[in-house]
């Protein structure tokens, strides 16, 4: 394996702590996504083309995109901005 490589495997390591410690729902969604790109990075890597692109568009597109309309849907999305505005404002 080369350097780039050990890389990428390094930055999947990462991800996968920091989401686990992420109290943001939203933050957690954007750590997935790069997760997935990185991963389909490293399928081509692995000279797997077809499953980059199915990580490529289920992992870090489809799936995503399901996330973000599901936060949006259960108004979780406002919601962390609206209790900072609150806390700010002196209304707990």
């Amino acid at each position: 394996m080369t350097l780039f490589e050990y890389l990428l495997l390094g930055f999947l390591i990462i991800c996968a702590i920091s989401v686990t410690f992420s109290r943001n729902l939203l933050n957690s969604i954007i750590i997935y996504m790069s997760y997935s790109l990185v991963m389909s990075i490293l399928w081509v890597c692995l000279e797997s083309p077809d499953l980059a692109i199915t990580e490529a568009a289920v992992g870090a597109g489809v799936t995503s995109i399901l996330f973000f309309v599901t936060l949006k849907r259960i108004n979780a999305l406002g919601k962390d901005s609206d209790q900072e505005e609150e806390k700010e404002d002196g209304h707990d």
